[in-house]
């Protein structure tokens, strides 16, 4: 039998210091369950960071990976292309917003499918500038930590990032910034750092991941859209973490009705198996020379497959309205949580994209990274596997897969409840 402390001491001694892990290691999981090398069984409110809409192992993915692999699992798109690229393709281009012709490529990662969404606005506008957020996330590449908004821990310690990256302020009324204000500050930008006839994209992620679950108000996207559409920018939704039915919607950009030029997808678009498309006008998306977008492992065949079962997951479970009810549940015992706890200074999400803030004073509002550590050891003891985020990493998301059942939905709340009152 394994033992998680010598897997530990191995840990220490063949991977670098820089991988981040937590203090268990898995044997085996279901759905929203998962059991380690102890036996021990852990509630799983993070689903492989948002990767597991449809469940570890759902049965309809397990079946269609099953049946490539009888067929090839590897040929290279560029060298021997397949039909189920083709299909996946026309059912992102159907279901992704806008009513114009679009086209899609599949990538392996969610950096990757930003690097590409990237290198398709500068080409399509022949521009080199681009404009992020600050708080956001969008890789671990040199250009995905350029466009990231947190210096610790993705761009400390590793030199200069490429030139022609800009940061605007995200409206986070929780921190002092009103939507008024960011947009008078991209304003600002444009008058004092960079000509917006120079930029060729602004990426913005409707609903921040790693920053710690801002919601972009609607209004704010479709500011965005407005000045894109005056200036001739490419407007990229990244929703490498709040797509794929997380929020109630396929795509959380749909709640504000925003159209983005290039749309990009990871994470739970393929239930587990590496896959990521970046989605968009035909016009922009054709922009680049043959031979200049792809990949060797772009657009697995595996991954494409495990996307098709999920696709249909997503709608014949009706996962979007699954997420929504998850939301409600979460967000009813956030609320009366936040009426006992003091230290709880801010709920924000939508759908099954839910997060709590901890702070040491609600005036203040002074970020307690020190018990959010707390909140989440807790849990791990009792048994629930949460994940921390935000800039000051103070934040608690919640990540339950969207085919949890009430009652495992139920007892991950339970455990939180308590976890919250015990160490707060």
């Amino acid at each position: 039998m394994l033992h998680a402390a010598s897997l530990r001491d191995r840990l220490s001694a063949c991977v670098p210091g820089g991988v981040a892990t937590k203090n268990l290691f898995v044997t085996r999981a279901e759905n929203s369950e998962l059991w380690d090398t102890e036996g021990r069984r852990y509630v799983d409110f993070a689903a492989g960071i948002a990767v597991l809409n449809t469940g570890h192992r759902h049965p309809r993915v397990l079946e269609a990976v099953s049946k490539q692999m009888e067929l090839f699992t590897h040929t290279c798109f560029h060298v021997a292309p397949y039909e189920s690229y083709l299909r996946l393709a026309e059912r992102l281009n159907a279901l992704t917003p806008g009513s114009f012709d679009k086209k899609t490529m599949l990538v392996s990662t969610g950096a990757e499918a930003v690097e590409n969404a990237v290198k398709i606005a500068r080409s399509a506008t022949r521009r080199p500038a681009v404009i992020a957020f600050s708080g956001a996330f969008h890789g671990r590449t040199q250009l995905g930590m350029a466009l990231t908004g947190k210096i610790s821990p993705y761009k400390k310690g590793f030199g200069s990032a490429p030139a022609g990256i800009f940061h605007a302020p995200f409206p986070n009324y929780s921190q002092g910034m009103t939507q008024a204000r960011a947009l008078e500050d991209l304003q600002r930008l444009f008058i004092c750092d960079v000509d917006p006839t120079d930029v060729a994209a602004i990426i913005i992620e409707p609903v921040q991941g790693e920053g710690g679950f801002n919601v972009a108000p609607p209004e704010f996207l479709r500011a965005l859209r407005g000045l894109a559409d005056q200036h001739g920018i490419v407007l990229i939704a990244d929703e490498i973490q709040s797509g794929i039915g997380r929020t109630g919607k396929l795509f959380a950009i749909e709640h504000a009705n925003v159209v983005p030029d290039l749309i990009t997808a990871a994470k739970g678009l393929a239930g587990g198996f590496p896959l990521a498309a970046i989605t968009g006008r035909a016009s922009v998306m054709d922009a680049a020379q043959p031979g200049g977008l792809g990949g060797t492992f772009a657009g697995s065949p595996i991954g494409i497959a495990a996307a098709h079962a999920v696709l249909d997951v997503v709608n014949d479970e009706k996962l979007c309205e699954r997420a929504s009810r998850i939301g409600e549940r979460t967000r009813d015992l956030l609320s009366n949580l936040a009426r006992d706890v003091p230290a709880i200074g801010d709920i924000r999400g939508i759908g099954a994209m839910q997060a709590l803030e901890l702070v040491k004073d609600r005036a203040t509002r002074e970020p307690d990274a020190a018990l959010t550590a707390k909140v989440v050891a807790d849990a791990q003891a009792r048994g629930l596997i949460l994940l921390s985020c935000g800039t000051s990493a103070n934040v608690i998301r919640l990540l339950p897969p969207l085919t949890i059942s009430d009652s495992v939905l139920a007892e991950g709340l339970k455990i939180l409840d308590a976890s919250i009152r015990a160490v707060a």
